[in-house]
């Protein structure tokens, strides 16, 4: 997962959240890039492979059956919560998905991005705390 997956382990761990309780999974179950070099550079998901993934999504939770699912990005809330939902307008906010909980946020990869990285961290890790206090 690399440094987006670092900035995951991390908030997880200052929210108290313990990691082998956590089921981590893709919303979109492969990815679009473009090569440049060596590097790949990651494409956002078109909204028909979003909907050809909800299949698979909507399986896994009906197996792993959470109490909270923590949305990371507006892809993962896209699929699960709706076109209308924002993430920036309501995370944070525990909303009902089905038989769980769902507490939206922004991707880890954001805060690496953000031009400030320690207010969209601080953000970032209220979410997760939010999510924390639901479970």
């Amino acid at each position: 997962m690399g440094p987006a997956g670092r900035i995951l382990d991390r908030g997880l761990q200052e929210a108290g959240i313990e990691r082998d309780d956590v089921y981590l999974t893709n919303a979109v179950k492969h990815f679009s890039f473009t090569p440049r070099g060596k590097r790949r550079i990651h494409q956002k998901p078109t909204a028909a492979e979003i909907d050809a993934c909800q299949p698979w999504l909507n399986a896994e939770l009906a197996v792993v059956r959470p109490e909270v699912v923590v949305v990371l990005g507006a892809t993962a809330a896209r699929s699960l919560l709706g076109r209308a939902f924002k993430v920036t307008q309501h995370r944070g906010e525990p909303v009902p998905l089905g038989e769980s909980l769902a507490v939206a946020t922004i991707h880890p990869s954001a805060v690496l991005r953000a031009p400030d990285r320690d207010v969209a961290y601080a953000g970032f890790l209220a979410d997760l705390q939010a999510a924390a206090r639901v479970a």
